[in-house]
């Protein structure tokens, strides 16, 4: 019976060391984030790629993977088009139109160049009759922005929200 405990014992402390390496090993492997951008202000934005750009780095720099969700819903339409969405709540103002073509490349290279997966609330664009070809190549819609955070929180991703 003695020897019985012993090996019970010795199974139990392997298995945590067993659940904790795999633990470390999770966290090692890389980072899962998704950013939420409803806002307008373009310096907000401005300071949410950068966010991105520096999470991109710091994990690269580690030899790491960083999966990167960009998630825009409400006024964040306003950085996903190159119309002025005139007439809606969302309508583009001076700052945005003097930053358009600087945020709009940052998003397009965290996107092709960096691997940022980008989605647009589809709800949002209809809301404001945004035709789909007026929104930037390579932006994916989600039939419901908020729901699609709420799905990639429950998948592990982080959620961030530059303020």
């Amino acid at each position: 019976m003695n020897l019985f405990k012993k090996l019970i014992h010795t199974a139990l402390i392997a298995l945590a060391f067993i659940g904790f390496s795999t633990q470390v090993q999770a966290a090692d492997d890389g980072a899962k984030v998704v950013y939420h951008v409803d806002f307008k202000d373009p310096t907000r934005y401005s300071a949410t790629l950068t966010s991105i750009n520096n999470i991109l780095n710091y994990y690269e720099s580690e030899l790491m993977e960083a999966d990167v969700h960009l998630v825009f819903v409400g006024y964040g339409l306003r950085f996903t088009t190159d119309d002025d969405l005139k007439g809606t709540p969302y309508e583009a103002d001076q700052a945005l139109k003097e930053r358009r073509e600087e945020l709009k490349g940052r998003l397009n290279a965290l996107m092709n160049v960096r691997g940022v997966k980008v989605h647009l609330c589809d709800k949002t664009r209809d809301e404001v009759g945004l035709p789909q070809s007026k929104v930037y190549k390579g932006i994916d819609f989600a039939p419901s922005g908020v729901a699609k955070i709420a799905i990639l929180q429950s998948e592990g991703y982080s959620y961030l929200k530059i303020q």
